[in-house]
This record gives structure tokens, C-alpha cells and sequence, in this order.
């Protein structure tokens, strides 16, 4: 026989009420958050789900900033590249009509004047800044301008003008990512975007029985070549030419030493990271100075930059000597020329591309995530409602029961 106590039915009774009470509370805070899950408790499952997905929700947002920024950095470096064709445009205009032979030596000089006006504008270009206050040619080193002026006198010219253009830039690239484990270039550095021609390099050292003294690292435009000791300078050209770069290296035939040539038009980027074999070669100085001034000055190099050729043009002018604007200073606009549309291309391709990728974030990536997050972690808000009726109604229903069904005590009396 079983005995029940007063004290059993108002334990199990306050049990129940409290344990509806906690529904209700629960129930209450789900609506106001909006979400099914207050604490890890509610649903393990969806809450690590859901902590993934709003995790890779906030990536993708990122991913779409990181994309305006790129887009509106390509919109701004295509601008300028765009004038800077325009402008050799119109030095190649002049350079044909200085070629015609039809011109008096005034009218050459000043066509030369004018060329000068554009090359300190095309100086100028070069050293653009963008939005925030960085060189867009400059490599990484932003905060720096990345052309330098040289100036002196020139032949049939009044007072200082531009002798040289000096790149003191980097050949470093900022890249920003746009999708997962995937990044798009933000810069293009200025001894690529402003160069005319490919650009040669040979050393003067006999290279015929060159080994490699210990196993050494040379950086070649910013990658690096592992050699190792004993390598005979055939190895050494080999692992230069498997490399992938836009450079040829041979042995040459005049002074049997080691020859360098671009592929692509650019300055070369040369560099002992360790060891000292392209010191040892004659390729470059001791070290005492960064790329590109650490050329050798034994070593004999061809191949300028834009500004080199505008320059020469200018002189040819100024000189009157109408084959050398023809022959050279033309031909070097028209490689330059090619060169800058070229970089307008992969600009162009670049910003499409981005185009693409932020359609398919914001479109489908974004909405589509968030919509997965929404079915793990949002509640249905009318359901909740009406669950939440459910509960204050069956808790007035066991009150108004258990003020019925609850006998009074001794106590009660004794009030």
C-alpha cells in the first residue's frame, strides 16, 4: 500500500508550474532573440552549425569589402594608365612629324619642348597616389615615390632638364582576398607598367669553369633559385631557365660569360639572398646597395625604361637629328606604347573578374549562407506564438486546478 502525502502533491504541483514557468521564459526569450538556440544545451547540433555559418558569413562580407576596395584601386590605376597612353599617343604623333624631314630646326625644337613638358607629366603619372594617400606604382614601398628625377643639361636645351628617371620603387605586390584561398592583385609595380623595352644584362667574368663555391640562394624578380655546391654555371642556367620567370639566361659565345635577358619588357630584379654567386659571376655589385642600382658596373645592360625613350626622343629633337627620332626613339615609343596597352588589358581582365566574383558573393554566396544560418538558428516566430499561448494557457488551467485539488492543512486553520 502506497501513502501519499500532502507535501508530495504540492512538491509535484510547484514541479510542474515552475518547470512551465521555464518554458514560458524560454519560449519568450526565443522570440525576442529570434533564435531557437539560447544556450549550447537547446540544440548542440545546430548551434555548431550555426557558429560555422555565421562564420564563413562574416568571411564572405569581408571578402566584399576587400572586393569594392580592389575594384575601386583598379577603377583608379586604370584611369591613369589610360592617360598615360593617351600621352604617348601624342608623343608618337610628334615623333612622326620630327621624322619627315620637312621641319626647320626651330620647329624641332619645339616639338622638343613640348615632349619635355609630357615626359614631367609622365613623371608625374608614375608617381600618382590613390584615395588613401599610397603610390599605385610604387610596389610596397607606398609611402615612397617610386620615380626619381635626375636632372642636368642638355645639348640645344636653356637650363636644367630631365636627364634621367631612377625607379626606386619595389617589385613587391599587395594582394587582398576576394574568395577562399583566392587573391587578386592589388598594385602593379611602376619598373613593369613604365618599361619600353626587354632589357639584357651580360657580365664581363669568364664563367667557363665557374662552380658554385656552397649551396646558395640567388632571388631573380622576387623568386628564389636554390643551387647547390659543385652546380657548373650550365646547372646554374638551367634552374634559372626552369624556374618559370620571364627571363632567358645563356652562356655568351663573345666572352664566354653569363647573359640575362627579359622576355617580357621589365626591369630586372637581381639579388644573392645567400652565398655570393651572382657577385661571383659578375652580375651585381658587392651588395652595399638594393635593386636595381646593385647592377655591376662591369657588366654591360640594354633595355630602358619609358621615360629613357621619351628622353632620347627629346634630345634627337632638340639635336635635330631626324634619323634618330625615326629610327630608335620611335621604335621605343611604339614598344612602350605596346607595353601600356598590354597592362590595360590585364587591368581590364582583372576587373572583370572581380566583377564576376563580388556578383556571385553578394548574389548568391551571402543570401545563400544566410539563409542556411536562418534555418539552424532562427525560430519560426508564429509557431513560437502560438506555443507561447499554449503554455500561459495550460499554466492558468493547472492553477486554477491546483487551487481546487490542494486540501487546506492544520495551518490553514490555525491562521
Amino acid at each position: 500500500m502506497q501513502r501519499i502525502s500532502n507535501n508530495l502533491t504540492h512538491e509535484n504541483m510547484q514541479f510542474h508550474m515552475r518547470r512551465r514557468e521555464y518554458e514560458m521564459a524560454r519560449t519568450r526569450d526565443q522570440i525576442g532573440t529570434q533564435s531557437k538556440v539560447q544556450s549550447l544545451r537547446d540544440d548542440p547540433i545546430a548551434a555548431a552549425h550555426g557558429t560555422r555559418f555565421k562564420s564563413f558569413q562574416t568571411r564572405l562580407e569581408r571578402y566584399s569589402k576587400n572586393i569594392e576596395f580592389a575594384q575601386s584601386n583598379h577603377r583608379y590605376t586604370e584611369g591613369q594608365v589610360r592617360q598615360g597612353v593617351d600621352m604617348l599617343q601624342r608623343i608618337r604623333e610628334i615623333a612622326v612629324q620630327g621624322a619627315h624631314g620637312t621641319y626647320t630646326p626651330d620647329d624641332m625644337r619645339a616639338m622638343a619642348a613640348e615632349v619635355d613638358e609630357l615626359l614631367k607629366e609622365f613623371v608625374s603619372l608614375g608617381n600618382s597616389k590613390n584615395g588613401d594617400g599610397s603610390m599605385i606604382f610604387a610596389g610596397t614601398r607606398t609611402r615612397t615615390e617610386p620615380f626619381r628625377i635626375v636632372e642636368g643639361n642638355v645639348p640645344g636645351a636653356q637650363g636644367a632638364r630631365i636627364t634621367g628617371v631612377e625607379y626606386v620603387g619595389d617589385i613587391n605586390v599587395k594582394t587582398t582576398e576576394v574568395s577562399e584561398n583566392s587573391h587578386m592583385q592589388l598594385n602593379f609595380p611602376g619598373n613593369e607598367v613604365f618599361w619600353a623595352e626587354n632589357q639584357t644584362l651580360i657580365s664581363t667574368v669568364d664563367a667557363g669553369a665557374y662552380q658554385v663555391q656552397q649551396d646558395s640562394v640567388i632571388r631573380i624578380n622576387g623568386r628564389e633559385i636554390n643551387l647547390s655546391e659543385g652546380d657548373t654555371i650550365g646547372a646554374v642556367i638551367g634552374k634559372i631557365n626552369d624556374s618559370g620567370l620571364s627571363l632567358r639566361a645563356r652562356l655568351d659565345p663573345v666572352q664566354n660569360s653569363l647573359s640575362l635577358e627579359t622576355t617580357t619588357p621589365h626591369q630586372m630584379w637581381l639579388e644573392d639572398s645567400t652565398g655570393t654567386v651572382l657577385q661571383d659571376l659578375g652580375v651585381i655589385s658587392d651588395g652595399a646597395q638594393r635593386p636595381p642600382a646593385n647592377i655591376a658596373p662591369s657588366a654591360d645592360h640594354f633595355g630602358g625604361s619609358l621615360f629613357d625613350v621619351v628622353i632620347s626622343l627629346r634630345d634627337a629633337l632638340y639635336a635635330g637629328d631626324q634619323q634618330a627620332v625615326g629610327g630608335s626613339a620611335l621604335g621605343g615609343i611604339d614598344s612602350g606604347l605596346n607595353t601600356m596597352l598590354s597592362r590595360l588589358g590585364d587591368l581590364g581582365a582583372q576587373s572583370q573578374r572581380l566583377d564576376f566574383i563580388y556578383q556571385r558573393t553578394e548574389q548568391y554566396d551571402i543570401p545563400e549562407v544566410a539563409r542556411r544560418k536562418s534555418n539552424e538558428l532562427d525560430i519560426d516566430l508564429a509557431g513560437a506564438i502560438t506555443d507561447l499561448r499554449m503554455l500561459e494557457h495550460t499554466h492558468r488551467a493547472a492553477l486554477s486546478a491546483a487551487s481546487r485539488v490542494l486540501q487546506p492543512t492544520l495551518l490553514d486553520f490555525l491562521r
